[in-house]
């Protein structure tokens, strides 16, 4: 039994999904995506509901049918609010600028590092030591806001780098001074 990929999916106003074979193409106000789903899963559509079967209970089919429902209700939401992953610059003299689509940061390399945007992401701004990635692709923003943070990912004992707004950095203790 699956209980989220048994749950059904309920269509919000504004925004059409249509299911041609194992592809499905979600259009809203924010944009459309689309996605080919596993051949063993089944979709349908009906009465701005949609339900998510699988054929069998074998193992394969069991995970797919929760990872389908889930990635057609994030392409669902996606195109009615847009997904967004908050990232946070520390150290001195680390810092983001906005330049059209790409990102300029200075983090201590001896040249600044430059990261352009993939279509449908914007990056913004909204001060020097933070950075939000924004778009309708859940899956795409994670990834973009992965390898923005691997330009300088955070150390362990100042802190200092690029981390996600709301990651526990667990600090450790420097050097032991002799006794």
């Amino acid at each position: 039994m699956s209980r989220i990929g048994n749950k059904p999916i309920t269509v919000p106003d504004g925004v059409e999904v249509t299911v041609s074979g194992n592809h499905i193409t979600v259009k809203g106000p924010k944009g459309s995506l689309e996605r080919e789903i596993h051949k063993n899963m089944t979709v349908t559509v009906e009465n701005k509901v949609i339900t998510v079967t699988r054929p069998n209970d074998e193992p394969e089919n069991v995970s797919l049918h929760g990872l389908t429902r889930t990635l057609i209700n994030n392409m669902i939401e996606g195109v009615v609010k847009e997904y967004e992953k908050v990232l946070e610059i520390n150290g001195v003299g680390y810092r983001a600028q906005k330049q059209g689509n790409s990102l300029m940061l200075t983090l201590g390399y001896s040249h600044p590092v430059k990261v352009d945007a993939p279509a449908g992401i914007t990056f913004d701004v909204p001060n020097p030591n933070q950075i939000i990635v924004k778009g309708i692709d859940k899956e795409l923003v994670g990834q973009t806001a992965a390898v923005v943070r691997t330009k300088r990912p955070p150390e362990v004992y100042r802190g200092k780098g690029i981390k996600y707004a709301d990651e526990v950095i667990r600090r450790k203790e420097g050097k032991a001074g002799k006794k």
